[in-house]
């Protein structure tokens, strides 16, 4: 029985996927990279945004006809969040949702004998300590969470993954030793909003980090999205978490809008003002920290004047990284109810923000030329040469190295999405 398993999305959904095949593999199942040998293909989606959601379909159509014969099973988000036009696009797939996944062998078993299966709903299983194929051998992602306690008006997501489950502090480092003991280089903490962990069971992120960081070895951790409201009241101590040798200096904190009128009709729960606070405190602390924020540009409410103050807070805070989505109604949403804005003010909107944020990139990437960088090689690179990773996390591609390593390389060239260096001899 040959599996083949196809991901879109975001690092828990890499996670999801990877535990999957890792119980696969250990029930008898045989992974394979080849669709064409796949006795069974299953597509993990991902159904955050609508240009996401029409690249699964156009998938899944094309996979229909092409292998008629075989067995097709969807998981991820798009199962709970749209399953009326699932049923339309593939009615004789099988399914597991976001929460079953631990079933997946005996759902594979049962598909391979000719029945349909549909297995959704929530659970309270945890995800950690589970078997997992990593899709990179040096790279270990950890759920920490599933679930949020956000009420994002745009957000669709939250329908399908739950309300919030921390998992045991214990476990999760149980599972960062082990793949720390089999060579990993990079501990992934992930979830829907990694400041959110321990909320619902008195724990903090930060005590988790420490934990994470007492861990012995050479290697580093990268610590997935955090919402601003679900940081407040532990910044202090998720900075002195940060400080710590192990940890990335690389902060992902979405603002989505520079607007408090549009955070307010977003129900994002917090102030520009407060994440304002947030970013300066960190860039005060670890001068040396990356900002990553991600923009939603053209949101019902949004006038001009509410986008102009989102280019000025961008211009202000000069983030390293900027993610851009343009709005679009999404199944269930709150904010599906209002008019979308025109194409024109969306396009030219996204086009000025676009060109603010390759702008500051590009500032901030040469400012690094002629520094000393001790940076970790985590892959070959696409076009030729190696990818690592700065303490910041941001990419720099070396001519030559061995995957796996620690190097110290000087930077000598800049682009607004990665640095060149050159190691020292």
């Amino acid at each position: 029985m040959k599996i083949y398993i196809d991901t879109f999305g975001c690092t828990f959904n890499q996670a999801d996927s990877q535990i999957m095949a890792g119980l696969l593999n250990e029930n008898n199942g045989s992974l394979t990279s080849s669709i064409d040998d796949a006795d069974v293909i299953i597509i993990n989606t991902c159904y955050v945004k609508h240009p996401t959601e029409q690249k699964v379909i156009t998938k899944i159509q094309r996979l229909k006809n092409r292998f008629p014969d075989k067995k097709l099973i969807i998981s991820g988000c798009m199962v709970e969040i749209d399953p009326e036009k699932l049923e339309k696009a593939a009615p004789e797939a099988s399914w597991i949702g976001p929460h079953k996944i631990q079933n997946a062998p005996e759902i594979v078993k049962s598909v391979m004998d000719g029945n349909i299966v549909r297995a959704t709903g929530y659970s309270n299983k945890s995800k950690v300590c589970l078997p997992k194929i990593r899709s990179n051998p040096l790279i270990h992602i950890i759920q920490i969470c599933e679930g949020c306690d956000g009420v994002c008006s745009y957000c669709c997501t939250r329908f399908a993954r739950g309300s919030l489950q921390s998992y045991s502090i214990e476990m999760i480092k149980r599972e960062a030793e082990q793949a720390v003991s089999e060579g990993c280089k990079e501990i992934q903490l992930t979830a829907q909003d990694s400041a959110a962990f321990g909320k619902d069971s008195g724990e903090s992120l930060s005590n988790l980090m420490k934990h994470i960081a007492d861990i012995e070895g050479d290697f580093k951790i990268r610590v997935g999205m955090m919402h601003p409201k679900s940081m407040m009241g532990d910044v202090e101590g998720i900075i002195d978490a940060f400080k710590r040798d192990k940890f990335y200096k690389f902060l992902h904190i979405p603002i989505q809008s520079g607007n408090n009128k549009i955070l307010s009709d977003m129900n994002r729960c917090h102030s520009v003002e407060e994440f304002k606070a947030i970013v300066t405190k960190f860039k005060e602390e670890i001068p040396d920290i990356s900002i990553s924020t991600d923009i939603i540009v053209g949101y019902p409410t949004e006038d001009d004047d509410a986008f102009l103050d989102t280019m000025e807070l961008i211009q202000e805070i000069k983030p390293d990284f900027l993610h851009i989505s343009k709005y679009m109604h999404r199944p269930g949403t709150t904010s599906s109810d209002l008019k979308e804005i025109g194409y024109n003010a969306m396009k030219k909107r996204s086009k000025a923000l676009k060109y603010l944020k390759e702008k500051i990139a590009i500032e901030n990437n040469m400012e690094l030329i002629g520094t000393t960088q001790k940076v970790l090689v985590t892959n070959k690179g696409s076009k030729g040469g190696y990818v690592a990773r700065t303490n910041s996390y941001k990419t720099v591609i070396i001519e030559n190295a061995i995957i796996g390593t620690f190097l110290d390389v000087v930077i000598t060239d800049a682009k607004p999405t990665y640095l060149i260096g050159s190691k020292l001899d």
